[in-house]
């Protein structure tokens, strides 16, 4: 069992890191972490004994709260699902997924993590089918490529949900309607 006060350093050094990292992105240093936690490196180390282990451990973290916030919002019976996704996209723009995305792209991603990153998606899927069929996402897009299309989006550093890209991106997908092509005006040629 951890002593009180090695299991508030361990919080604190995570805190900190799921902040940093999600603000800056995956480039951020364990020096930096820790000077910024208020602790000194050594400490740091004693709980992680490397970068990786941190990583692996935020990410099981922020993937848990991820999936836990979309499955609260699905069982609420939202207004429309567009809304839903759009409450997601800011949900996932407060959170570290650049730095969970450098974690899949590797050889070894602990299983618990590919897991929960498989059934997120699933959950993301589940959400753009829903709002295909009620018509507010277009429909010329599966929803597994609607959600790689999510994911680019908000798995970069300083993504943020009122951004340049996420706009567009999220404009992009919402359905609009039909409108007939109307003849040219002006003089004729």
């Amino acid at each position: 069992m951890m002593r009180a006060d090695a299991r508030r350093n361990r919080e604190r050094i995570l805190m900190t890191a799921l902040e940093l990292f999600t603000e800056r992105g995956p480039g951020v240093s364990m020096e930096e972490i820790a000077q910024t936690a208020g602790l000194g490196v050594g400490t740091l180390y004693r709980h992680f004994p490397d970068r990786r282990a941190m990583v692996e451990e935020l990410a099981e973290i922020t993937l848990e709260g991820l999936r836990t916030h979309i499955r609260g919002r699905l069982e609420e019976r939202p207004e429309t699902y567009w809304a839903l996704l759009l409450d997601v996209m800011n949900y996932c723009a407060w959170q570290p997924l650049t730095l969970i995305a450098s974690l899949a792209g590797s050889a070894a991603v602990p299983p618990s993590c590919a897991k929960l990153w498989d059934e997120v998606g699933e959950l993301l899927a589940e959400i753009a089918g829903r709002a295909q069929q009620e018509g507010s996402m277009r429909r010329d897009l599966t929803p597994e490529q609607a959600v790689g299309v999510l994911y680019a989006t908000v798995c970069r550093p300083a993504s943020r949900f009122d951004g340049p890209l996420t706009t567009v991106v999220l404009d992009g997908l919402r359905a609009t309607a039909h409108q007939e092509p109307q003849p040219p005006t002006g003089r004729k040629p």
